[in-house]
């Protein structure tokens, strides 16, 4: 869902560059281009011989990083995170990098992913000693790292990473080396670039399009890449199984203009749109997207459907984020200053209104009634994915299963609530259809249930597999 309170929260961004001098401040462009991707806090930690110096803060990049505070932050080599909190609250204390001497060595770390035995693993830790800064689950790798008898930090970050379940795009930064890791299931994405002499690693590539840096690939599913004034080396530490990309990287999260899981966001959701047309035709007069991450999809639903496309809602984007919506009154209206009805493109007409999902429902609830207010004589709301009817444990901010529309009523239950004249829903084997050979290396538990990792699950009985090169 691409407005209200009911939509999906993006989960976080990770960059990192190795061998630039301007390293800390490509690092801040980088996060400019992920901010969609988390908009509660924003950092950057850069490294030289001398050690690890970092900044931190609540807000957009640009509040974060609006003077002086690059200049501070010399050296070579840096990552960066933007957030938003999908385990453990929003405060400064949960803000990425987050940093800690591991033995010898001061690391600082990224993460882009949601680890399902955090809970367990932190009470653990806590009835053994360990003391937390913060509650976000990423600062268990530091600590686990802390605990590990490991012989070198790539060994410890390894077995720290067996105790770990779930998803995670990971950035460790030490002294004089990057480490790059994905977890074994390629829950959320991670690329490698090149930026003349200098490495660069982004949850997506448009942050490497941004700081001018050339695509080399994937990191690919459980791959640990270690970048170091030698070059990159690349290891396997753990068993491979089934990737399991998050699918809604696809539909909604990504940049239209990035390229993730080896394939355009823009075409992907493009081809979603032509599919759900072909499965949910409607006699009407007009194509309107529900902007932004809409419209893709809409533009493929008109040129099959031979319908024209036309933006009949605009977004503000000068809201802000802080407006605070205490009751029903000014919630409703808290959806009026994010999208407005161009009035010339609705009235009189039958209305295919496109969206990329559908959650709670409130807020499409809210657009029905906004689009009938300006005059549309019938609306037909399309959404480019299967029902929503669970929730998500890799990284994605989701309501509770209880809360989920389609987890609670059928279809014509959902309309009615919408006040929608039809509702269509792309189907699974539609989704499946898009993506081809790719069919069945998604995660796609928000619409079947199955998890690939189960949430809760116990560290993997799986023998560690250690180097001693690194």
């Amino acid at each position: 869902m691409a407005i209200g309170a009911e939509a999906l929260r993006e989960e976080c961004g990770v960059f990192g560059i190795f061998g630039h001098p301007d390293a800390a401040r490509l690092a801040v462009l980088g996060l400019h281009a992920l901010q969609h991707r988390g908009q509660e806090g924003a950092g950057v930690c850069a490294a030289d011989a001398a050690g690890l110096r970092v900044h931190r803060g609540l807000g957009l990049v640009r509040e974060v990083f609006g003077g002086r505070e690059v200049e501070s932050l010399t050296g070579t080599a840096a990552i960066g995170h933007v957030r938003y909190s999908t385990w453990g609250g929003n405060s400064i204390a949960n803000v990425q990098p987050l940093m800690a001497r591991v033995r010898d060595a001061e690391v600082a770390v990224s993460h882009n992913g949601n680890f399902v035995n955090a809970g367990a693993l932190r009470a653990e830790l806590a009835q053994r000693g360990s003391l937390f800064a913060g509650t976000a689950d990423t600062e268990l790798v530091l600590h686990l790292m802390a605990l590990s008898g490991g012989s070198s930090l790539v060994n410890r970050l390894i077995e720290a990473m067996y105790q770990l379940q779930g998803a995670a795009s990971l950035l460790v930064l030490s002294a004089d080396r990057l480490i790059a890791l994905r977890d074994p299931h390629g829950f959320r994405p991670l690329v490698l670039g090149r930026l003349g002499e200098a490495w660069v690693v982004a949850s997506e590539t448009c942050a490497l399009d941004l700081v001018g840096a050339q695509l080399e690939r994937e990191i690919e599913p459980g791959e640990l890449l270690v970048i170091d004034a030698s070059g990159a080396e690349s290891v396997r530490p753990f068993p491979p199984v089934q990737r399991q990309a998050c699918v809604f990287e696809h539909i909604y999260f990504a940049r239209p203009d990035s390229e993730v899981f080896g394939r355009s966001v823009y075409a992907v959701r493009r081809t979603l749109g032509r599919v759900l047309a072909e499965e949910h035709p409607a006699d009407a007069d007009v194509v309107v997207p529900v902007p932004d991450s809409g419209v893709p999809a809409a533009l493929g639903y008109a040129e099959r459907s031979g319908l024209p496309m036309h933006f009949g809602l605009l977004r503000s984007h000068y809201k802000g984020r802080t407006f605070i919506e205490p009751d029903q009154a000014s919630r409703d209206l808290g959806v009026k200053l994010k999208l407005s009805p161009v009035r010339s493109v609705l009235e009189g007409r039958r209305v295919v209104v496109v969206d990329d999902s559908l959650v709670r429902g409130t807020t499409s609830q809210k657009i029905v009634a906004m689009l009938r207010s300006a005059g549309a004589r019938e609306v037909h709301l399309r959404i480019s994915a299967p029902p929503t009817i669970a929730s998500c444990h890799y990284g994605v901010d989701t309501p509770t299963r209880e809360e989920l529309i389609a987890h609670r009523l059928e279809l014509p239950a959902i309309r009615a609530f919408l006040g929608a004249d039809s509702l269509g829903y792309l189907s699974p084997a539609g989704l499946r259809a898009v993506q081809g050979d790719d069919a069945g290396r998604y995660c796609e538990a928000c619409f079947t249930g199955r998890y690939p990792v189960r949430p809760g699950a116990d560290p993997a009985d799986a023998q560690l597999r250690l180097f001693r090169s690194t």
